[in-house]
């Protein structure tokens, strides 16, 4: 799908939308310093959990990309705010992974990247490294050597559970910031034996992608592909194709494996060829305009955060192309998606799907056409890239 007749965000508009989500964020400070925000809006609202969920590292990566941007613009107080809040914040998950709360699934570069990675780059903050390896020690426990993966969740001794997801794609970015830190090699050799292994059977011949694959526990040979939270079996998951985009990314940066390069057009462009005519996806792209069914807004963010970040490794022409259609998706977001009234969200951006059932799929229903917490972090993050030469968390 050619994306360039629709409008791109201009620079004022990135700089409005910054400073828009600095002042959402600075204003919910109160309720989410020590406590976190929930996965998805309830009503536009987020309430209060504590540091228990798969999620809660997207609101302390808020904090720090707020930080960031209110340090360039010399807004020292809230800076000040910002930093004090997110410190408050990397000690709950410094006591988290030491304590192992909640620890025991794949999502440990989902909570602890944007969380403490952030932290220890941008503030040098020890405590921050040390509960950022930690979480790195915990992922590779879910390594397995019979099939070279890295197992989502569920019990590591039961067939049903022995499979791969596509999100976990931005779960290894942990693992090589790991080795970087550490010296050992032993974090990024797992990372790409599970980049290999996804790329090896999540993307289906048409570039589509499977959420979730399984593997035969005794021979970890490749099973079945299947979805939890896709419309269907066959079908592609926006946010899922959305991990693979900025996985494939990820994947290219940490690797130069020319292979990846080809792999992220291919799955790019199935995304942008099943987007509707605003260019904002429905949960599910088998869905399309005219269809009575909720968008993903985040799905969109993501994309744009891989264009973004995948615009640095290829030539001048394509770099172009990539930033040009992630300046497209974001322009889209900030005209129909982003809260506009205060008073009707304390989140950023609207019209995200978290979970939703079908006839054909195990999920349950909730965060259905709300705020969800990704969908904010990655639309700030976007931002924060067509801004600046970014250095990323991930």
């Amino acid at each position: 799908m050619d994306t360039f007749g629709n409008p791109k965000i201009k620079s004022g508009e990135i700089e409005e939308a910054m400073d828009f989500c600095l002042n959402q964020v600075i204003n919910n400070l109160p309720k989410f310093t020590y406590k976190f925000q929930n996965a998805y809006s309830v009503d536009g609202f987020y309430q209060e959990i504590d540091n228990t969920d798969w999620t809660c590292g997207f609101w302390t990566g808020e904090l720090w990309l707020s930080y960031e941007w209110a340090l360039e613009h010399e807004r020292t107080d809230e800076a000040n705010k910002l930093h004090e809040a997110a410190k408050i914040q990397v000690e709950s998950f410094y006591q988290r992974i030491k304590n192992k709360v909640a620890v025991d699934h794949h999502d440990m570069g989902f909570l602890y990247t944007p969380s403490c990675v952030a932290a220890y780059k941008l503030t040098k903050d020890e405590r921050a490294k040390e509960a950022a390896i930690m979480a790195a020690d915990q992922l590779i426990t879910r390594f397995h050597g019979v099939g070279n993966f890295i197992q989502a969740w569920g019990s590591m001794d039961e067939p049903e559970n022995y499979r791969l997801i596509i999100d976990c794609l931005l779960n290894l970015p942990l693992l090589y910031w790991a080795t970087e830190v550490t010296g050992d090699n032993k974090y990024r050799d797992i990372a790409q034996k599970h980049i290999q292994t996804a790329v090896d059977n999540v993307i289906r011949e048409d570039y589509s992608t499977w959420h979730t694959f399984y593997f035969d526990i005794n021979t970890g040979k490749p099973s079945h592909g299947s979805t939890c939270q896709g419309y269907q079996d066959g079908s592609a998951w926006a946010r899922g194709q959305a991990w693979g985009v900025y996985g494939m990314a990820c994947a290219y940066r940490y690797t130069r494996e020319e292979e990846y390069i080809e792999k992220f057009d291919g799955v790019l462009q199935y995304f942008l060829n099943h987007l509707p005519q605003d260019l904002i996806p429905y949960w599910d792209l088998e869905f399309t305009d005219g269809d009575q069914q909720p968008k993903d807004s985040s799905s969109a963010s993501i994309v744009a955060c891989g264009l973004l970040e995948m615009a640095k490794y290829v030539s001048d022409e394509k770099a172009a192309e990539y930033m040009a259609i992630a300046g497209c998706l974001l322009k889209s977001l900030y005209d129909n998606y982003q809260v506009k009234d205060v008073n009707k969200s304390n989140g950023l951006v609207l019209h995200s799907t978290y979970s939703n059932h079908s006839p054909y799929n195990t999920c349950n229903h909730y965060g259905v056409d709300e705020c969800n917490s990704w969908g904010d972090y990655f639309y700030m993050e976007a931002l924060t890239r067509m801004s600046k030469d970014w250095n990323q968390y991930w």
